[in-house]
């Protein structure tokens, strides 16, 4: 009778610890190319934002495609794989943001404060572009290629 006594003790206390609420896993990395990433389950990939939810399993265990993550976008995301537009209804990645193209439309992922993003680097110019895929840097492979990028030629005579 003892025994089974301690064996019921045994699992009742084993069942009491499963049910108690795990921390929340922390799933923020930084991506290959300084990219905001999701961290998988085993805890060393990590995948760009914009592969979450793209309908290709990147982590081993298929983490990153989960109906929990996934059933409804962006809400189902956690905030910091999302970035909101200008436009509320509309959102990218948050490893779109700051890339140099003109995900959300208005530049409001690249250009305004909302965004926050940082000057032009060595491989982009600086200018006002006449091509909407770009917002206010264009590719420096762009320059001095007989194609008008900015408004004041600036890509074919300064750049």
């Amino acid at each position: 009778c003892a025994v089974a006594l301690l064996v019921l003790a045994a699992l009742a206390s084993a069942l009491a610890l499963a049910l108690l609420p795990r921390a929340p896993v922390n799933r923020s990395c930084t991506a290959p190319g300084n990219r905001t990433g999701f961290l998988c389950d085993d805890r060393v990939t990590c995948v760009p934002a914009s592969w979450v939810c793209d309908r290709v399993s990147n982590c081993r265990n298929g983490e990153d495609e989960q109906e929990q993550l996934c059933g409804d976008l962006p809400h189902s995301l956690p905030g910091f794989l999302v970035f909101y537009c200008s436009n509320p209804r509309s959102w990218v990645y948050a490893d779109q943001r700051c890339n140099g193209m003109n995900e959300c439309g208005d530049c409001s992922d690249e250009t305004w404060s909302l965004a926050a993003c940082p000057p032009c680097g060595k491989d982009w110019w600086s200018c006002s572009p006449v091509h909407f895929e770009f917002c206010s840097c264009i590719p420096r492979r762009l320059c001095r290629d007989g194609i008008q990028h900015c408004l004041g030629w600036s890509d074919e005579f300064l750049c």
